[in-house]
């Protein structure tokens, strides 16, 4: 049996930049982080000859062709996986279209179990890669790079994507006190809204291509605002960074109509007044998590309470996709 993690992750400035139909024509920056919430995949060879996939289905299948979940069915091709004496079965700490990357995190898992299996040593960088190649070259979807890139990665991490499609990585400078009062301050509060980004995501994507100038003065700032939310962080400067990332969400809801509610927006809004220095809703928008840089922890934490949404606490992952089980 083999066991798989991959951690999901946040975005701290940026976001949105890494999707091709942008970075190709104009380059993208973010930055993102990886957090002890995971999802696993346990693989295992059994005796039966049929592959058998539990997810939120259970599909019972005699060759790879057959399989419907899309992104096994690719990760098994890419990988050379044809033997039908296997069983591959997905966990999640999170529920899927909550806006923490789990879609990225859950190829990178399979695709790291997958490699194990056949006793192959693949570089982080190369994982995000294949994941990749199977999310949007080979399936279309209307995403971008950031969350394969940083589940296989890990970390509080630096990318910038190059027209070429080449991914540049590194490592946020950050002084302890400076990690620790990041990781402390930052609050993650379930909406209770779970979407699926890829409408949302189909709407930036097509209005890139088309060369909407609304939506690229958009993009265009949400980048410079990375570039100044990297320099925050560097520098120490929370309250900086907790200020940009009321700026980005600001902006970020003007992007698409999908992106907010007026629930959210009342929520948001309370935790402003309520000990919050700055926030944003994670993900492509619409649902998912809200997150917040506290000023005042327990006043927040009451605050959305008393909205009635639930506090997710986390630490970040500096290990990235990973085996821990193989025997």
């Amino acid at each position: 049996m083999i066991i798989t993690r991959s951690p999901l992750r946040i975005s701290l400035g940026g976001g949105g930049t890494d999707l091709p139909s942008y970075y190709r024509a104009h380059g993208g920056f973010l930055v993102a982080a990886a957090i002890d919430k995971y999802v696993y995949i346990t693989l295992h060879q059994t005796f039966v000859q049929e592959l058998i996939i539990k997810y939120s289905k259970l599909e019972r299948v005699t060759a790879v062709d057959q399989i419907e979940h899309p992104i096994v069915r690719e990760a098994l091709k890419l990988v050379g996986i044809e033997d039908p004496h296997l069983e591959i079965t997905s966990m999640a700490d999170i529920p899927a279209g909550t806006g923490l990357g789990s879609s990225g995190s859950f190829t990178t898992a399979l695709l790291k179990a997958l490699h194990a299996s056949k006793k192959n040593i693949i570089h982080p960088a190369e994982l995000a890669e294949q994941a990749c190649e199977i999310e949007i070259n080979r399936l279309g979807e209307p995403i971008g790079k950031q969350d394969q890139y940083i589940a296989a990665i890990g970390g509080i991490t630096a990318f910038t994507f190059h027209p070429d499609g080449r991914v540049e990585y590194r490592p946020v400078r950050l002084a302890e006190e400076t990690l620790f009062n990041l990781e402390d301050n930052l609050l993650l509060f379930f909406t209770g809204y779970s979407r699926s980004a890829s409408a949302i995501l189909k709407d930036q994507n097509d209005r890139s291509k088309q060369n909407d100038q609304i939506m690229l003065d958009n993009l265009h700032f949400t980048k410079e605002q990375g570039g100044r939310s990297l320099e925050a962080l560097e520098t120490g400067n929370l309250a900086e960074f907790a200020r940009l990332m009321d700026v980005h969400w600001q902006r970020k809801k003007a992007r698409s109509f999908g992106m907010s509610n007026q629930h959210i927006n009342d929520w948001y809004d309370y935790a402003i007044t309520h000990g919050a220095l700055g926030g944003k809703l994670i993900g492509a928008g619409g649902g998912g998590f809200l997150m917040f840089y506290a000023g005042d922890k327990a006043k927040l934490r009451h605050a959305m309470r008393e909205k009635g949404l639930q506090e997710v606490r986390f630490r970040f992952d500096f290990e990235g996709t990973k085996v821990v089980a193989q025997n």
